[in-house]
């Protein structure tokens, strides 16, 4: 029966979330498992994985396959670096305390990097945010000034026209009683019979 490590899928649609399992390697996807020994979540940044280690190195050790996505998973905690140093250990290339003391060094060289890779995530945010707010000033301040601009256009505008309004001569119009034409009146004459 050919194990594999691999991933699992949970979580709704579009909000991936993962446990990465032991499963038979012909067992569908979401289906049976021999043992789950995390989670993956990618949605987190930097992407956040809780693993059980020593499971991990157990089950490599006994054959397990993992796929791509987890075998990068397990390259990135240190699983597969410490499974090699233990494989040495078992072959006397070292010792127990030398393979633990470089894992240890690779370890916080790992965790070196992950904090400069999340200061320097937070200082993009927070770049990102202040150019936005930046540009936002800009265009309120460009919206400000045309609005101030046409202000002042229809005031002098205003202004204008009560400046010649004082200024134009007051013409007098002399209204003329309308005389109604003249109604021929018809004469009255008594009626013949």
């Amino acid at each position: 029966m050919p194990t594999k490590i691999r991933l699992q899928r949970r979580g709704k649609r579009g909000q991936p979330f993962y446990h990465i399992v032991i499963a038979d390697g012909r067992a569908p996807r979401d289906g049976k498992f021999i043992e789950k020994i995390g989670t993956y979540n990618p949605l987190t940044r930097p992407a956040e994985i809780d693993i059980d280690f020593n499971q991990a190195i157990n089950w490599l050790g006994k054959g397990a396959e993992p796929t791509d996505t987890v075998r990068a998973i397990l390259s990135y905690k240190g699983v597969l670096f410490k499974s090699h140093l233990l494989k040495g250990v078992e072959k006397g290339a070292m010792t127990a305390e030398q393979a633990e003391i470089k894992f240890q060094a690779w370890l916080q060289e790992k965790e070196a990097k992950i904090s400069g890779k999340k200061k320097e995530f937070e200082l993009s945010v927070k770049d990102a945010r202040k150019k936005l707010h930046e540009n936002e000033i800009k265009l309120n301040e460009s919206k400000a000034q045309a609005v101030a601009k046409k202000r002042a256009e229809v005031a002098a505008a205003q202004h204008a026209a009560a400046v010649h309004a004082e200024e134009a001569p007051v013409v007098e119009t002399i209204v003329e009683p309308a005389v109604e034409p003249a109604v021929p009146v018809a004469s009255e004459e008594p009626k013949q019979e």
